[in-house]
């Protein structure tokens, strides 16, 4: 430890009482002192932030900026909120917490910024206070962060909302035993880096302190997705906040993450790959996963994706209306080549959609074909869904002008409960699927039909059988590990 740091503020539930920063002139009395400390901690050490001798157990900053080698430590018993004036993490243009401009107006709350050997550890909270009213701007007293991120569904516009954790480039950055939640935005961005593990992490949105139990909110209290709000939303599920990804590695390599807990309001995870960069070699294993559109690659995928290994994973979706288990998504806007992704011991129940695999997940362009091949499922079992049944798959390849890059996808010991509706739906100008697509069945069961057809470029072909049964997910499911987890 270089420096600990004792809490001066109290919360209870959750949430810092109002007037604690109701004036924008109060809005982060604890980012200066942190700040102080980071900055001159030796490398190899870490600033701890730890509880008061009165009960003390929170503090509340603005940008804090990481540097190299040190690591920020929260520990047990202490939250660390965010601010909630757009103010704070302006970039200068005015436009955070609005939905103006290009949607790049914040800062994050954590910047690390080509740091080697740094992190963000201990078994304490990091809040974003998604839910809670904003205290400056054009929308002070009107809106709350998660108000604000629903102006891209109810007007088409970026929203100007903070990342929690945001690390630029560098190497070996980790997080350890940390809880994030309530972000305004994406919770963790690890974009451009060298060696990234997060181990036993948990990301919940939103929690008890924004909604009720069950996710019961009452009619009228959520935000609403065709009309923008007018007052402050009082209640909030995952399907009303917007764009809270739990970890989404971009243009990285050698990225871990395990033991780990998410669930939110958009992807889970999403390796994406749209800079200069590839994204390679990343290890996703032994995790959970509930509300949230899963696990993801994509949409941006135009650099590459090699090397990705899923393995060990349960995903509960809770039945939500827009719950997803695994996927491939882009476009050719944004497409490139993804290959050597694996996907091994499953388990998946309460999922609408828990394949997808989909070079036309939006509209682009016509100037990058998505190309998708050495696709591996190994060990998949799906237990079915009282609303869904056995869910809906995807499977499309890449056709246009002549350009075929052909789905390749091999499924080896897939196993559902309920038979699954294969999609034949076409969206975003693509072909009626399944299309384009070069199938290798087995050598392990595979219980549901997979029809070849000549029109729509699809082939099957069967591996010789070996008799394996379906994956035992007797254990894989568990309660998420919060007492503020609202299911």
């Amino acid at each position: 430890m270089c420096a600990t740091l004792v809490a001066s503020l109290t919360q209870a539930g959750g949430l810092l009482p109002a007037s604690v920063d109701a004036s924008p002139s109060n809005s982060n009395p604890d980012t200066a002192r942190i700040q102080k400390e980071i900055s001159r901690c030796p490398a190899g050490q870490a600033v701890k932030l730890t509880t008061g001798s009165s009960g003390q157990n929170a503090f509340l900053s603005g940008p804090l900026i990481l540097a190299s080698g040190v690591t920020l430590w929260v520990d047990q018993g202490v939250t660390l909120f965010a601010s909630r004036s757009p103010a704070d993490f302006d970039t200068g243009d005015g436009n955070c917490g609005t939905a103006a401009g290009d949607g790049k107006s914040c800062n994050a709350l954590i910047t690390a910024s080509k740091t080697q050997n740094s992190g963000v550890a201990g078994d304490g909270i990091i809040d974003g206070r998604g839910g809670s009213v904003l205290t400056s701007g054009a929308n002070a007293g009107t809106m709350t962060w998660w108000d604000v991120a629903m102006l891209n569904k109810s007007t088409g516009k970026n929203q100007n909302n903070p990342r929690l954790i945001q690390v630029f480039g560098g190497s070996n950055f980790t997080l350890y035993r940390i809880t994030v939640q309530n972000a305004p935005a994406f919770h963790v961005v690890p974009n451009t880096v060298s060696g990234f593990t997060a181990w036993g992490v948990k990301i919940l949105t939103p929690t008890l302190a924004y909604s009720r139990p069950g996710y019961a909110c009452p009619a009228g209290s959520s935000p609403d997705p065709t009309t923008p709000a007018t007052s402050p939303s009082t209640c909030f599920t995952p399907e009303t906040t917007k764009n809270t990804d739990g970890i989404d590695p971009g243009q990285s390599s050698n990225v871990l993450i395990a033991y780990s807990y998410f669930s939110g309001g958009d992807d889970n995870i999403a390796i994406k790959a749209s800079g200069s960069a590839p994204a390679l070699s990343h290890r996703i294993v032994h995790s959970h996963f509930y509300y949230g559109h899963g696990m993801s690659i994509g949409s941006e995928t135009n650099s590459g994706v090699d090397g990705i290994e899923m393995r060990d994973l349960s995903i509960d979706g809770q039945d939500s209306q827009n719950s997803v288990g695994i996927r491939i998504k882009s476009d050719d806007g944004r497409g490139g080549t993804v290959k050597n992704i694996s996907y091994r011991q499953i388990c998946m129940r309460n999922v609408k959609e828990p394949m997808i695999f989909d070079p036309y997940y939006s509209v682009g362009n016509h100037t990058l074909a998505p190309d998708f091949h050495d696709i591996a499922v190994n060990g998949f079992h799906y237990l079915g869904s009282a609303k869904y049944g056995g869910g809906t798959l995807t499977f499309n390849g890449y056709a246009f002008n002549g350009t075929v890059n052909p789905l390749k996808i091999t499924l080896d010991n897939v196993m559902f409960d309920s038979t699954p509706k294969i999609s034949n739906s076409p969206h975003n100008g693509g072909p009626t699927p399944p299309s384009n697509t070069q199938f290798t069945v087995g050598p392990g069961p595979v219980n549901f039909a997979i029809a070849p057809s000549a029109a729509n470029n699809v082939t099957v072909a069967t591996a010789p059988k070996d008799g394996q049964q379906a994956i035992d997910c007797s254990q894989a499911f568990v309660s998420f590990p919060s007492s503020m987890s609202p299911f």
